[in-house]
């Protein structure tokens, strides 16, 4: 089977919508998501849109990429976020450097294990580099062995970097990055 590997719409902001919620459907969900399937689908279709545009083809902060079967079906997505030195990310600590940081990786069980999320990563990378990042990282549930593994083959290593998710649950998320020096 042939796979497209690309960038979405901003028009296809309903696919996005239903790819997510698949993804929170999956059983493993709790670990690698902060949202679960209930909060998601109560949001509105603007919110969806608003996600669609800001990580479309063209968007500058933000890039949402897609695997997509010879049907048209998506399979597969990851989305890689601009973080400005300077600013705050969503645990609230300061961004250090400009980065990227790959956020909502998923790809439908059916298709794991022929090699879709490695050339969804390579693609990423290859449009965070682009945008002259000095490292992308992402954040990884300590439990989420799976995608630990996966991540640590894709060349991204530990950190140190520990993130508490939360004051009442002793769960923690651990950061991986890569940078350019490792390519």
């Amino acid at each position: 089977m042939t796979y497209k590997i690309r960038s979405i719409r901003a028009d296809e902001w309903a696919d996005v919508k239903e790819l997510r919620l698949d993804a929170l459907r999956d059983p493993v969900a709790h670990l690698a998501f902060l949202e679960t399937y209930d909060q998601a689908a109560a949001l509105p279709d603007s919110f969806w849109q608003e996600r669609a545009v800001g990580g479309a083809e063209g968007a500058t902060g933000a890039q949402q990429i897609i695997a997509e079967g010879p049907d048209g079906e998506w399979v597969g997505t990851l989305t890689v976020l601009i973080e400005e030195a300077g600013t705050r990310d969503w645990t609230g600590l300061t961004v250090e450097r400009r980065q990227g940081h790959i956020v909502g990786v998923f790809v439908r069980p059916e298709y794991r294990g022929i090699g879709l999320t490695e050339v969804l990563f390579d693609a990423g990378l290859q449009w965070a580099w682009e945008r002259e990042v000095e490292r992308v990282r992402l954040i990884v549930h300590e439990d989420n062995d799976r995608a630990r593994r996966f991540y640590g083959k894709a060349g991204f290593l530990p950190t140190g970097l520990v993130v508490p998710l939360g004051e009442d649950t002793d769960e923690r998320e651990l950061e991986m990055a890569v940078g350019r020096e490792q390519l």
